[in-house]
């Protein structure tokens, strides 16, 4: 029965809870909120601008892949739709948007 009373005063040290800037209630959801946006929003805002940018570089002859997953060679770029060849003979128009990838044509290769 002796250790009763200690072992009280450790729980109440226990309750107590951590000390210093970080024991602050108001100071863990703005850490939380800083780390969230350097690992989360930011690289996806870069990865935005970046697809955003190759997508306004279209030109005719760059290989690109759809979101639906169809792979073909730009033919005709317009403001809002980019026309694809997919097959000889076949054109298929898609929307900018729709663009997942672009793989520029080899400048070399001429």
């Amino acid at each position: 029965m002796t250790s009763f009373p200690a072992f009280s005063s450790i729980l109440a040290e226990a309750a107590k809870g951590p000390e210093g800037i970080l024991g602050n209630p108001i100071i863990m959801p703005v850490v939380i909120l800083v780390v969230f946006y350097f690992l989360m929003i930011r690289p996806q805002q870069t990865q935005r601008k970046e697809q955003a940018a190759r997508v306004s570089a279209l030109q005719s002859g760059d290989k690109v892949v759809t979101t639906a997953g169809i792979h073909g060679i730009v033919h005709n770029v317009k403001d809002n739709t980019v026309v694809i060849k997919v097959a000889e003979g076949t054109m298929i128009e898609f929307d900018k948007a729709s663009i997942a990838t672009v793989h520029k044509k080899d400048s070399s290769a001429k």
